[in-house]
């Protein structure tokens, strides 16, 4: 596999490893959001959201479009949304001793 193509991967997978992020782009591949909404609906700061949705900017998987005063955010392609319902739709068996959410994996 190229590189480039590990360096994307790592990059969404990045973006997925935090729960906020990851609550942030299932929201987003509902539609569009602006960001006080966003932050009611996930329950988060406004700061804390700012940040995440920084990180997803940095990630190239979110974008800020303006309108007037505001910010509008989507998802960068639509293409994602459709990476998120495949995900989704993956259905795994996996041991949760094997991988617990706070430890790391190999």
């Amino acid at each position: 596999m190229p590189v480039l193509h590990a360096e994307v991967l790592t990059r969404f997978g990045h973006a997925l490893s935090d729960p906020t992020r990851t609550r942030l782009l299932l929201a987003l591949r509902e539609g569009p959001g602006y960001p006080s909404e966003l932050a009611e609906q996930l329950e988060v700061t406004r700061q804390r959201l700012s940040n995440h949705l920084a990180c997803l900017r940095g990630c190239g998987l979110v974008v800020a479009v303006p309108e007037g005063r505001r910010s509008r955010y989507e998802l960068a392609d639509p293409r994602l949304a459709h990476a998120l319902d495949d995900l989704l739709g993956v259905v795994l068996a996996v041991d949760p001793t094997a991988c617990a959410v706070d430890e790391e994996c190999c």
